[in-house]
């Protein structure tokens, strides 16, 4: 049985491309499967802001014309500026279990990479920090989540054997909700919120954040700046990810924290979780996904912490207190049970020490990875 490793070149191998991971994760109770619009948008270069610095291949491997896996080579040449380092990153990665899928499709993009004079292929990254990102090493008995890649465990033993070794790792946590909000978080709040003069804006429909907008992505920008491979938005893909992203916010999880000038001065957002309405409608708003979706932003007990953001100027200084109080109260108000939190770079003690606060476990782990050529 021969293999073949054939480029994506065409609107069609480009939906097998994004399909393929459905049949491959089918029976899996983990896996939850991103929107294929979405996808598809993202990996459009006539739809993807993020194309105006980032050039990107895709390949599919196929067994006696079976798919059999893909993956995407990424050149973020902002990155390469930003950082100094001349790297291809590899994303969009699934193979079946067979270690020969996982070296002919790797090799296609280490081979690129030389190609192109580069000095290291890392990942699973995607154009920007705000993608999917980090292969899954702990926890592949957990449901994923909308944010985040689900791999099978085979992954990283197949790459790892091929050569690549840890880079960074993310954590990501499961926290209780109290059926309160903790007494020390509520004293450390208002004291914050005196010391500092901060305020908390109210928000009542998706369109009261719209003002705010500019302000969240510029806010991204300058407090996620050393964090690991980011690189800073653009004016264009700041619209992109207003329109695509703002319409549907639940804004009774959306905590915004304002200085005395109303200048945002730090941001919370959350979002009941859509990972079991993504597992009804497999990835399709049509004929029953987008009612899975709707049913699930406003009949839940889960919520997924998404981003929180701090100015720099206010870090460390008790701001975060503030928006988790406010998280806290809207969870309780709303019966939220349990909040998943987003991948947090291990070394990122400013955001793990919120949890001390709350009763959290640690059940995810993911991991990007680099190869030196």
């Amino acid at each position: 049985m021969s293999l073949q490793i054939k480029e994506v070149l065409t609107k069609r191998q480009l939906k097998d491309f994004v399909n393929f991971p459905y049949s491959l994760y089918k029976a899996n109770p983990f896996f939850v499967p991103p929107l294929r619009f979405d996808e598809m948008a993202t990996l459009r270069k006539d739809k993807n802001p993020a194309f105006d610095y980032c050039e990107a291949r895709y390949w599919m491997a196929y067994r006696d014309d079976v798919p059999v896996g893909r993956i995407a080579g990424i050149i973020n040449h902002a990155f390469i500026e930003r950082w100094n380092k001349n790297y291809v990153r590899f994303g969009w990665i699934d193979f079946i279990e067979d270690k020969s899928v996982a070296l002919a499709l790797l090799s296609q993009v280490e081979n690129w990479a030389s190609e192109r004079n580069m000095e290291a292929i890392h990942g699973p990254l995607g154009f920007t920090d705000l993608d999917h990102e980090g292969m899954l090493v702990e926890g592949f008995d957990k449901r994923g989540t909308l944010a985040t890649i689900y791999n099978y465990s085979y992954y990283p033993r197949y790459v790892e054997e091929l050569g690549y070794a840890k880079d960074a790792d993310w954590l990501e946590f499961l926290i209780k909700i109290p059926k309160e909000v903790p007494k020390n978080l509520e004293r450390i709040t208002e004291l914050v919120k005196k010391r500092f003069q901060l305020q908390i804006v109210r928000l009542r429909k998706p369109k009261d954040i719209l003002p705010y907008a500019q302000q969240i992505f510029q806010l991204i920008n300058i407090a996620f700046a050393e964090l690991y491979g980011v690189v800073p938005l653009t004016q264009r893909q700041m619209d992109y990810y207003t329109r695509q992203y703002f319409s549907f916010i639940r804004t009774d999880y959306v905590s915004l924290v304002t200085d005395h000038e109303g200048k945002l001065a730090g941001f919370g957002i959350t979002m009941p979780s859509l990972s079991k309405a993504l597992q009804k409608g497999q990835g399709r708003l049509l004929p029953f996904g987008a009612i899975h979706l709707l049913k699930a932003l406003h009949t839940n007990t889960i919520i997924d912490l998404y981003l929180i953001a701090i100015r720099p100027d206010l870090q460390g200084k008790g701001v975060n207190a503030i928006i988790m109080s406010e998280i806290t109260r809207s969870c309780i108000r709303n019966g939220i049970q349990f909040a998943e939190t987003n991948p947090e770079l291990e070394k990122n003690n400013k955001v793990q020490a919120l949890w001390e606060y709350y009763e959290a476990l640690q059940h995810k782990r993911r991991r990007c990875y680099i190869k030196y050529l």
